[in-house]
């Protein structure tokens, strides 16, 4: 039995601590804030209660697949359900699109909204995607990658390679292969999903549109933050402890390898196995001193830093006719919000794509009220001074004057608003600079080639979205189960 620390009670720290406490091996968790759940955060407030990060799940079997193998079923403790549909989009034309949640069915509602050659456009691509799907789902996503050659060993031949065509980008196959605008639009919006420009982002990540059309979107009634408290209490069944206020100020060890961690306020601790959930820029640039660490510090810095996201939480008065679970309002001009965000002068997006999440839930919201959490994509804290005195309000009132100029004007229905800009991200969830995702996806190398998740230095591991397969809730599950498969039973 190996004595294991895990930095960060963010879901992919908790799934890792309970996927190795399962093993047999004696787990304790460091948790800089008051709480559990990491990114997957929630405010409640005068009966309002709001998920402050991830508001949509897919791949719910890998969260079930982890449930199951750590002791009991998940749908015994959460109810997950569909989105219908899945998301409306509304274009700069005023066209509005509902994506089902059904697969089935949404080339019938594409060929509808854009014509058939349109919706037969849309499915080859997505064609596509399912064979890159093949290559770099089971092979890549759950399994231990470290650097181009492990991709060009599970690679089963050079037909596989010229398939995921790193030197293609998403924005190519759009102009390539979409002759609808707004196609190419939608298409575009799944860069964001890594927080990455779809100009530079390659065209493997058409596999994100082909994974939520195939297995679907869910919500968990209550909030997904209820998903994140089931985890914790797995963790607790199962004999983890956790230590929250308390913050991991460096990596201990030797010659041997890791040897344990110190906290604030000087503790040290013991350490066989050490998991960080932190973000992978923080761990080598500052936690961790050992020279084995500055080659995986080197890459990083070699890589552009993800989006990040500001945020407003609206407690809204009375119901909104005809409510849609998600929205995406787009902008004119689409490309001046990723010049905004990664350009020579980072500056808050003046009309940005405007994603809506309004859960029609009884459970989140006073009788005859909503809870809305409304997130357009910002340049990190560092690249724009988010503390500077009045931008947050202000910038707040232009993200309502544009959801009200696009067909959603709900000023006069907001009792009170609460605002979360990059900077409350750095603080609250120590992500540098507030990015979402830890690194980009923006250039060819980037999108499969995250920190590994065995470190240089023996006995430290990473999980979490900064290291493979990347961020989003189903991802940063799945690096949780390679890092277990890697330490081993005890």
């Amino acid at each position: 039995m190996a004595h294991v620390v895990v930095i960060g009670a963010g879901m992919g720290g908790m799934a890792a601590a309970a996927r190795l406490a399962k093993a047999g091996h004696e787990v304790t968790v460091y948790e800089q804030a008051s709480g559990h759940g990491g990114k997957l955060g929630t405010l409640r407030r005068n009966g309002f209660t709001f998920d402050t990060g991830p508001s949509l799940l897919t791949l719910p079997h890998v969260y079930r697949d982890l449930f199951a193998a750590t002791g009991a079923p998940l749908d015994d403790l959460v109810d997950i359900v569909p989105v219908e549909p899945t998301c409306r989009y509304r274009f700069p034309d005023g066209t509005e699109l509902d994506v089902p949640h059904a697969e089935e069915h949404v080339e019938a509602v594409l060929a509808s909204a854009f014509g058939p050659e349109a919706a037969r456009q849309w499915r080859a691509v997505l064609t596509d995607a399912e064979r890159l799907w093949g290559l770099v789902g089971e092979p890549v996503l759950q399994n231990p990658l470290n650097g181009v050659r492990d991709l060009l060993r599970r690679s089963a031949s050079v037909r596989d390679l010229m398939r995921i065509a790193p030197w293609r980008t998403l924005r190519g196959v759009g102009q390539r292969r979409l002759t609808d605008p707004r196609l190419r639009m939608l298409l575009d919006r799944y860069a964001t999903y890594s927080g990455s420009d779809p100009r530079r982002t390659p065209a493997l990540m058409t596999v994100v549109p082909f994974i939520e059309q195939r297995f679907g979107g869910w919500y968990v009634r209550g909030g997904l933050r209820r998903l994140g408290d089931a985890l914790h209490e797995r963790c607790l069944d199962l004999g983890v402890r956790f230590h929250f206020n308390a913050e991991v100020t460096a990596i201990e060890s030797g010659s041997g390898g890791v040897t344990g961690v110190r906290l604030r306020d000087g503790e040290r601790q013991r350490a066989d196995v050490v998991v960080s959930d932190v973000d992978a820029e923080h761990l080598y640039g500052e936690l961790l001193t050992d020279r084995r660490s500055h080659r995986p510090h080197r890459m990083l810095r070699k890589t552009q830093p993800s989006l990040s996201g500001y945020v407003l939480l609206l407690a809204l008065r009375g119901k909104t006719p005809d409510p849609v679970h998600h929205r995406v309002l787009f902008p004119a001009d689409y490309d001046d919000e990723f010049d905004s965000i990664f350009g020579r002068h980072p500056r808050p997006v003046p009309d940005p794509a405007v994603y809506v999440c309004a859960p029609d839930d009884p459970a989140v919201a006073p009788s005859g009220d909503e809870a809305w959490f409304v997130l357009v994509n910002a340049p990190r804290y560092g690249d724009v001074d988010w503390t500077a005195p009045g931008l947050a309000d202000s910038y707040a009132d232009q993200v309502l004057r544009v959801m009200a100029e696009r067909g959603l004007d709900v000023r006069d229905r907001v009792r009170w608003r609460e605002i979360r800009t990059p900077a409350d991200w750095a603080r609250d969830t120590g992500a540098v600079g507030g990015s979402i995702y830890g690194s980009s996806s923006n250039g060819p190398r980037a999108a499969l080639l995250r920190p590994a998740n065995r470190a240089p230095v023996p006995g430290l591991f990473l999980v979490g979205g900064s290291a493979h397969p990347g961020g989003g809730l189903p991802l940063v599950a799945m690096s949780a189960g390679i890092v277990a498969r890697l330490v081993g039973p005890a």
